[in-house]
C-alpha cells in the first residue's frame, strides 16, 4: 500500500508533523522525529545507520546511538503503518544492509511541496504570467507554519533549517516584488520591513525598502512588528508573536551566524585577513576564487564565518552547503546559493526544474555562467559554497568555468573543500588557502578557552601531544578532559570526519588504527604505524587494492606521508580502537593475529597487536608465545613483558603453560631490573623440575638482594639450600649470593643473624 493510499501527510516547514488519513500520528521523542526528518527529506534514497548516526547526533553521538536507531526506525514503522503486522516487510519504511528508506512520495512532505511550487513559479515567471507566478508564490508561502524542523535536534536539522529559511526568504521578497508589480505597495511595504527588520545585513532589502515611499497617511503596520506568513490577502500575520520574530521562520541568514563559536577562532588571523582582502576587493571591482582547503574538523566554516560575517554593504552573499538535498538536483547547489544572494532579483539559473535528461551538463552549466555572470554584472556577488566537493556535478563544472571568468567581474567565489578532492579545472583558477593543524600557542590557547576547569600545564601538553593541532580534537579533550580517555564522544568526532568515505575503507583505516594502537599507548615499544605488508596481511588485501583505497585518505591528510601508514593525530588511532565495542575488537584482532602469524609477520608485532585488541591468551595464542617468546623479548622486551604478564593472569590456561610462560615473565623481569620476586616464588612453588626451581629461588632472592632487602634474599637463600631440591648449579649460585649479602646482614658478620630456620640442617655452616 502505498503513502497516497494510507494517505501521509509529513509537515517540515514548521514545527513537526504526521498525519494519516487526516488523523495527526504522535511522533515521539525530538531524536526519533529528527530520524523521520532525515528519512523524509531523502525520501526514495537509501540512507545508511552511519548517516544517521551523524545527522542525528553529529560529533556527540553516544555508544548506544546505533541500537537507538533501530529502534526509533522500528517505532515509526509501527507508527507510520499500524496495520502492518511485525513480520511483515515495511510498505512505507524499508531497510536492509544497514540502510533504511523512506517510500513517500513527493506530494506528501511539505518540503517537496514548497520546493516544486518554487520551481513552478519559475517556469511561470520564464512565461511572464506574473498573476500565476503570485498565485504559486502566496501558495508556497502559505506551507510555512514556524520555523523550519522547529525543536528537531541535530546538525542535519541545523543546516536544512538554514537552507529552507533562506529559501523562503527569497520567495518572500519575490512575493513584495509581485506585490508591488500588482499595485499592493502597502501590502509589499509591511512585507518589507519585516525582512529588513530580521535581516539588517541584507543591504538588498534595505535598499528596495528605502525606494519605496508609502502613503502619506501610512502608520507603522501591525505586521512591521510582528514576524508572520502571508495570509490569503497576501499580508504577513503573527505566526510566533513579537518577542520571537528574529529567532522565528525569518531568522536564519545568508550564512552561518557568528557568535560564542566565532570567539574561539584560534591561530587563523592569516586566513581570515586574506578572506576579507578578497571580499573587499570584490567589492571595488577586482573578481576572484579562492578555494578553502582542509581536512574535516580544521575549521573551514567558522573561518568563512568569521570572514564573511565583516562583508562591505552592498555586497550580496550567497551561501550553499553540498551534500543535502540539491546534490541530487542538476544546479541544485548553485542555485540555492544563488538563490540565497539574489532573492528577488531577476535572474534564474534554468527556466526549467528540473532539468530534463536530454540537456547535455556543459548546457547547463554554460547557462548557469551566463546566469552568474549576469547578477554580477549588476553589482558586487560574493558566492560561497561549503563541501564543494559534495555538491552536484553540474554545479561544480560551472563553478570551474567561473574560476576563469571571475577577473573580469565583481565577483568571487569561496569553495571549502576536502584536501585530495578538489578537481584539477577547480585549483587551476583558483587562489588556495590551506588550512593546517594549529601551532602550539594557538592550540593551547584553543584549550583554555574551552575546558570548563582552568587546565594545568601538563595536561594542556598532552592534550596537543593527542590531538596534534586539529581543532575539533582539541575541544573535545579540553571539553572532556583526557583522563579517562573521552573514547565514545572521539569515536563519534572520528567517525563523523571518516563518514564521507566508503565502509570498505573506514573498515581498513580501524585495521591501521589497531595496528598502531600499541605503539601510541605506549611510546618507544616499536615504530609507529604499520607498514602496508602488515595490513594487506592482516585484512586480506592485495597490495594494489589497498593503495587504490587508501589514495584519498592519504591525500586528505588523514594518513601522515612516508612509508608506514600512520594517522596524522594520534588520538584518531585511540579513538577508532577504544570507541570499538570490545567484544567486536577482540574478534578482529584474533581474526588479524592469526592471518599475521601465518604470513611471518615479525613476532613482536603480532603480539603488540594481540595486547592493543585485549584478546585473552589462550592455549593456542599461549603456544604460540612460548615458540616466539625469546624472540620478542629480545626484540621488544617490554611488549614480551606485558604479554607474558597477561598469560600469567589467564587463569584458564593450560596450567603447564601457563607456567613456563611465567618463569619467563620472571627472567625479563629480572633482565629489566624489576622485582620479580612474586612471579618467581609462584613458580617456584608450583614446577617439579629442580633446576627451574633453583633458577626460580636465585631469581627471586636476587630480586630482593637488588632491592636491599637482603634478610629477606638471605632468607629465601636458606630455605631454598635447606630443601635441597634445587639443581647443583643453583644451590653454588645461591651461596654465591649468601657470601655477597653476609656483611650487609644485621649481627656479627662473620656470625650474622638469620632465622630459626635458617639454623636447621647445618644451613648455617654452609653460609660460612
Amino acid at each position: 500500500m502505498s503513502a497516497e493510499q494510507v494517505g501521509i501527510d509529513l509537515r517540515l516547514l514548521g514545527p513537526v508533523r504526521a498525519c494519516r488519513n487526516g488523523v495527526e500520528l504522535v511522533l515521539g521523542s525530538a531524536r526519533r522525529t529528527a530520524v523521520l526528518c532525515v528519512l523524509a527529506l531523502h525520501t526514495g534514497q537509501s540512507v545508511s545507520r552511519d548517516q544517521l548516526v551523524t545527522a542525528v547526533w553529529g560529533a556527540e553521538a553516544p555508544p548506544s546511538a546505533t541500537g537507538n536507531i533501530y529502534t526509533y526506525v522500528s517505532t515509526l514503522r509501527q507508527t507510520l503503518e499500524p496495520s502492518r503486522s511485525r513480520r511483515a516487510a515495511g510498505q512505507l519504511v524499508s531497510s536492509g544492509g544497514g540502510w533504511y528508506q523512506l517510500h513517500l512520495p513527493p506530494v506528501s512532505v511539505d518540503v517537496l511541496r514548497f520546493e516544486s511550487l518554487r520551481e513552478t513559479a519559475r517556469r511561470q515567471r520564464s512565461a511572464g504570467d506574473t498573476d500565476a507566478e503570485l498565485a504559486t508564490v502566496a501558495q508556497a508561502l502559505r506551507l510555512w507554519g514556524g520555523d523550519a524542523l522547529a525543536g528537531v535536534p541535530g546538525p542535519f536539522a541545523e543546516r536544512q533549517r538554514l537552507r529552507l529559511t533562506e529559501l523562503r526568504l527569497a520567495t518572500a521578497e519575490r512575493y513584495t516584488e509581485l506585490l508591488v508589480g500588482g499595485g499592493r505597495h502597502e501590502e509589499a511595504i509591511d512585507l518589507l520591513r519585516d525582512l529588513a527588520a530580521a535581516y539588517p545585513h541584507r543591504e538588498d532589502v534595505r535598499a528596495r525598502l528605502a525606494t519605496m515611499r508609502p502613503p502619506a497617511d501610512q502608520t507603522t503596520s501591525p505586521s512591521a512588528a510582528t514576524g508572520g506568513t502571508p495570509s490569503t490577502n497576501g499580508r504577513m500575520e503573527p505566526t510566533d508573536g513579537p518577542e520571537t520574530r528574529t529567532a522565528g521562520v525569518l531568522a536564519a541568514g545568508p550564512w552561518p551566524r557568528t557568535g560564542t563559536g566565532a570567539a574561539l577562532l584560534f591561530g587563523r588571523d592569516p586566513a581570515v585577513r586574506r578572506l576579507r582582502r578578497a571580499v573587499a576587493e570584490a567589492a571595488t571591482g577586482r573578481g576572484g576564487s579562492i578555494l578553502l582547503e582542509g581536512p574535516a574538523g580544521m575549521g573551514k566554516t567558522a573561518l568563512l564565518t568569521a570572514a564573511l560575517s565583516a562583508a562591505p554593504d552592498g555586497c550580496r552573499i550567497g551561501w550553499a552547503v553540498g551534500g543535502e538535498v540539491a546534490r541530487d538536483t542538476p544546479l541544485g547547489t548553485l542555485r540555492d546559493c544563488l538563490d540565497s544572494a539574489l532573492a528577488a532579483g531577476p535572474h534564474q539559473l534554468m527556466t526549467q526544474a528540473p532539468i530534463p535528461a536530454s540537456v547535455p551538463d556543459s548546457d547547463a552549466a554554460a547557462e548557469a555562467v551566463r546566469t552568474v555572470r549576469r547578477a554580477a554584472a549588476d553589482g558586487p556577488l560574493v558566492l560561497v559554497i561549503d563541501d564543494l566537493h559534495r555538491a552536484d556535478p553540474v554545479t561544480r563544472r560551472a563553478w570551474a568555468t567561473l574560476g576563469g571568468q571571475v577577473g573580469e567581474l565583481p565577483l568571487l567565489l569561496v569553495a571549502a573543500v576536502r584536501p585530495g578532492v578538489n578537481e584539477a579545472a577547480e585549483r587551476s583558477a583558483a587562489d588556495v588557502v590551506t588550512l593546517g593543524p594549529l601551532d602550539p600557542d594557538s592550540a593551547g590557547a584553543l584549550v583554555r578557552a574551552v575546558a570548563p576547569q582552568p587546565p594545568e600545564r601538563l595536561e594542556v601538553a598532552r592534550i596537543l601531544d593527542e590531538a596534534g593541532g586539529h581543532p575539533d580534537y582539541l575541544r573535545q579533550l579540553a571539553r572532556h578532559g583526557i583522563d579517562p580517555f573521552p573514547a565514545a564522544a572521539l569515536a563519534a568526532t572520528v567517525r563523523a570526519h571518516l563518514s564521507p568515505y566508503p565502509d570498505d575503507v573506514r573498515q581498513v583505516l580501524r585495521a591501521v588504527a589497531l595496528l598502531s594502537a600499541y605503539e601510541v599507548r605506549t611510546p618507544g615499544t616499536q615504530p609507529p604505524g604499520c607498514t602496508m605488508a602488515e595490513l594487506a596481511a592482516a585484512t586480506d588485501h592485495h597490495l594494489d587494492e589497498l593503495a587504490r583505497m587508501l589514495a584519498p585518505v592519504r591525500a586528505a591528510g588523514i594518513l601522515a606521508p612516508g612509508d608506514r601508514l600512520c594517522f596524522h593525530h594520534r588520538v584518531v588511532v585511540r579513538a577508532l580502537c577504544e570507541g570499538t565495542p570490545a567484544a567486536l575488537r577482540v574478534t578482529l584482532c584474533r581474526g588479524y593475529v592469526e592471518r599475521l602469524s601465518a604470513a611471518g609477520t615479525a613476532p613482536e608485532r603480532v603480539v603488540a597487536l594481540l595486547l592493543a585488541g585485549e584478546v585473552p591468551v589462550d592455549d593456542r595464542f599461549g603456544g604460540w608465545l612460548a615458540d616466539h617468546v625469546e624472540r620478542v623479548a629480545e626484540a621488544a622486551p617490554r611488549i614480551a613483558v606485558a604479554a607474558l604478564a597477561q598469560a600469567h593472569a589467564q587463569h584458564s590456561l593450560d596450567p603447564a603453560l601457563r607456567l613456563t610462560l611465567t618463569a619467563w615473565l620472571a627472567r625479563l623481569l629480572l633482565r629489566q631490573r624489576h622485582n620479580a620476586a612474586s612471579e618467581a616464588g609462584w613458580v617456584a612453588a608450583r614446577t617439579a623440575d629442580p633446576d627451574l626451581a633453583g633458577e626460580m629461588r636465585w631469581t627471586a632472592a636476587h630480586s630482593h638482594e637488588r632491592r636491599g632487602d637482603v634478610e629477606t634474599a638471605a632468607e629465601i637463600a636458606h630455605v631454598a639450600l635447606r630443601e635441597r631440591r634445587i639443581g647443583p648449579q643453583w644451590i653454588d649460585r645461591l651461596r654465591a649470593l649468601l657470601g655477597r649479602i653476609r656483611p650487609d646482614l644485621p649481627g656479627n658478620p662473620t656470625q650474622p643473624q638469620i632465622s630459626r630456620s635458617g639454623l636447621v640442617g647445618g644451613e648455617r655452616s654452609i653460609a660460612s
